[in-house]
C-alpha cells in the first residue's frame, strides 16, 4: 500500500539507522536572475507574507515570482523615468548647459520613480 505522499511522486530513502525518510526536495524550474527589487520584495514577503512566500517557496514559484516582479519592477522604472523626464523638459539641452541641474533633477526624477514602483510593485 502507498502513502499519500508517494501516490503523489514522492519518493523516500533509507538513512543510515534503517528508517526510510522522505526525499524534500525543492525544484525551482527558472534560474534566478532577479537583482535588488528581487531581493528587496524576496525580504518582504519574507518578513511579512510568511505564509505566500512559504507556499511560493514549497511549490518552487518563488524564484519566476522574484524574476517577474524584478523584470517588471526595472520595466516600470524606465518608463517612468522617462516619462516623468519629458514631461519636466530635462533632456540633453539642459545637460549641456547645466550638468549639475541636470544630475540634480534627473536624481529627482528616479528617486519619485523608485517610491511608486517600490509601492506598487514590491510593497504590496
Amino acid at each position: 500500500m502507498q502513502s499519500l505522499y508517494e501516490r503523489m511522486g514522492g519518493t523516500y530513502t533509507m538513512g543510515e539507522d534503517g528508517m526510510y525518510y522522505p526525499d524534500l526536495v525543492i525544484r525551482e524550474e527558472e534560474a534566478p536572475h532577479y537583482g535588488r527589487y528581487g531581493r528587496m520584495r524576496k525580504a518582504f514577503l519574507k518578513e511579512h507574507r510568511s505564509g505566500l512566500y512559504s507556499s511560493l517557496l514549497l511549490t518552487g514559484k518563488l524564484t519566476a515570482h522574484l524574476n517577474e516582479v524584478d523584470d517588471a519592477a526595472n520595466d516600470r522604472m524606465e518608463l517612468l523615468v522617462r516619462q516623468m523626464a519629458e514631461r519636466q523638459h530635462i533632456d540633453e539641452t539642459l545637460k549641456a548647459r547645466d550638468q549639475m541641474a541636470w544630475v540634480g533633477a534627473i536624481n529627482n526624477i528616479r528617486n519619485a520613480a523608485e517610491e511608486i514602483v517600490l509601492s506598487e510593485l514590491i510593497y504590496n
